[in-house]
């Protein structure tokens, strides 16, 4: 191998075990886009803590909307308690992005949240579909829209028979990253939603 192309490393830091080229690329440009074609009205992103704000004002800016941060604690692994929501989410159409939702407690934490504040509908929109036992359930129960992921991890047909989630595919961007760099053309790009302006 003289190369790694990768998507959304839970840590930037990872990079760093490679002692050979790696991009990491984002699956924002196609979350984003499956979002600006939705074309909802009154949006808020929702980050469903701290350490993801900076996901979400990327996908915030592209939709021109405001950011949320989800204020929460866990008391045991896989066990998600949410304290207070930062941001005005009342009457809004809040769309939460992480990068892994795994049994979904988190995610319903926060979706109960958000609808607690008032908000219209919620949507969650994730990079990687881990979606451990009981995610499935969890998720056709939940006060939500639509779980919009990619394809990074291969899913049962119990989750795509699911109405509410929905796959999207990387295809594009690692076919793309794959012939820039066979050309020797820049990738970066291939890092933002070419719709907006935004980084």
């Amino acid at each position: 191998a003289d190369r790694v192309l990768c998507m959304d490393l839970h840590a930037d830091q990872i990079q760093g075990f490679f002692n050979i080229p790696i991009d990491n690329f984002r699956a924002l440009p196609i979350l984003a886009e499956y979002f600006v074609n939705l074309e909802l009205e009154d949006v808020v992103v929702v980050s469903p803590d701290h350490g993801g704000t900076t996901r979400a004002r990327r996908l915030a800016d592209v939709l021109n909307a405001p950011i949320a941060i989800i204020d929460k604690r866990r008391p045991r692994p896989n066990v998600a308690q949410v304290m207070n929501i930062i941001g005005e989410v009342e009457g809004k159409n809040a769309v939460i992005i992480d990068d892994i939702v795994d049994t979904g407690g988190t995610l319903v934490a926060a979706v109960n949240a958000l609808k607690d504040k008032g908000a219209k509908s919620v949507y969650c929109c994730c990079t990687h579909p881990i979606l451990s036992d009981p995610a499935l359930e969890r998720i056709s129960g939940a006060p939500l829209e639509k779980f919009v992921t990619t394809n990074t991890m291969a899913l049962e047909d119990r989750f795509l028979e699911n109405d509410k989630i929905v796959q999207l595919s990387v295809a594009k961007i690692f076919g793309q990253g794959i012939l820039n760099i066979v050309d020797d053309k820049a990738v970066s790009d291939l890092f933002m939603y070419q719709g907006h302006n935004a980084q």
